[in-house]
């Protein structure tokens, strides 16, 4: 079993990683056939101040709510891959997690790990544990990912936790005039998908929400993504 994580308080460190006790084999999940590529799911958490969920205690839980069940639906041998981005900072975004699923690190016992962390997110902030950004790279951070996973080798998904205001190099979306840049590459070719959770969370304009959804299917569309999807809420 594969499993690389980052440094994390050591009551959520054992909840995420979701290990069952030894011995432990017995399982209904549906397994990844051999032969057969093993799914990819990478969840994006946005550390950026603009980002409610660093800071709003309810609306975490809901996000939480929200991804659990995307994590209990991946099948044994599939790869959960959870990243935290904001600033284009190595040093500030220490949350990492590589998690390859099995009948000891079951996909509902790591879904539970997920979703105490999520919803725990903006007391980490609180305490010091996480850091809240003053940028959000989303484009940055989808880019260094391309350069991780491999969408033509198998299904790789893409869930991004962030409100979608890129404030890069590349973009500053709020903005109205702003566009992102084509992709320069064909690394997302044959990605399945690609969703932002939360987009336009805290704008408080429904114009603005549809604006940054369009922007945003264009370039998933774009880059080669089999699907987009962006929820305001849910």
């Amino acid at each position: 079993m594969a499993r690389r994580l980052s440094f994390l308080p050591a009551a959520l460190l054992g909840l995420v990683i979701g290990l069952s006790p030894a011995g432990a084999q017995s399982t209904d999940q549906p397994v990844v056939p051999a032969g057969e590529a093993a799914p990819v799911l990478v969840i994006g958490l946005d550390l950026s101040k603009s980002n409610p969920m660093v800071s709003n205690d309810a609306y975490a839980r809901r996000v939480a709510d929200r991804v659990a069940p995307m994590v209990e639906e991946v099948p044994l041998r599939g790869r959960v891959m959870v990243r935290s981005f904001g600033s284009y900072d190595a040093t500030s975004n220490t949350l990492r997690i590589d998690q390859v699923l099995t009948a000891r690190a079951k996909p509902d016992d790591f879904a539970r790990g997920l979703k105490t962390l999520i919803s725990g997110v903006p007391k980490l902030v609180r305490d010091g544990k996480l850091t809240a950004q003053n940028k959000t790279n989303i484009l940055p951070f989808l880019e260094t990912m391309s350069q991780v996973v491999d969408c033509s080798a198998g299904p790789v998904r893409f869930v991004l936790l962030t409100d979608g205001v890129e404030d890069s190099e590349y973009a500053r979306l709020k903005n109205a005039r702003a566009t992102l840049p084509a992709p320069g590459h064909g690394r997302f070719a044959g990605c399945a998908e690609l969703q932002i959770l939360g987009l336009g969370q805290g704008l408080n304009s429904p114009k603005t929400t549809e604006r940054l959804r369009a922007t945003w299917a264009a370039w998933a569309g774009q880059a080669g993504f089999g699907s987009f999807t962006g929820l305001y809420d849910w």
